[in-house]
């Protein structure tokens, strides 16, 4: 899993298939789902990156992505093809993640 910060996060939106991952420091619910992904044996293709929220300089992020501001459970998830986001949804779950990738790979 890679942590986006200000530099790279609009690089790895416009990846093929990119799983995006919503949090907080300090989320105990963010770091058990950040610890079943970093377990998950990611499908050739998808990159699956972490962002957040209370990271300093990720203003641009917010303002590029407005739906954040309406994120109102932690983690939260997105997955974007080709810089379009496709699919969201809150909370974590292997099988969720996999049922929802297998639509785009």
């Amino acid at each position: 899993m890679e942590l986006l910060g200000p530099k790279d996060w609009k690089e790895f939106l416009q990846s093929p298939i990119a799983v995006l991952m919503i949090g907080k420091n300090g989320c105990q619910a963010c770091e058990i789902w950040t610890d079943q992904l970093e377990t998950f044996q990611i499908p050739s293709g998808v990159r699956i990156g972490k962002i957040l929220l209370d990271t300093p300089g990720l203003g641009r992020f917010k303002i590029d992505q407005p739906w954040v501001a309406q994120i109102d459970v932690l983690p939260f998830n997105a997955i974007y093809v080709n810089g379009e986001i496709k699919k969201q949804w809150a909370g974590g779950g292997i099988d969720r993640l996999q049922n929802r990738l297998n639509r785009f790979i």
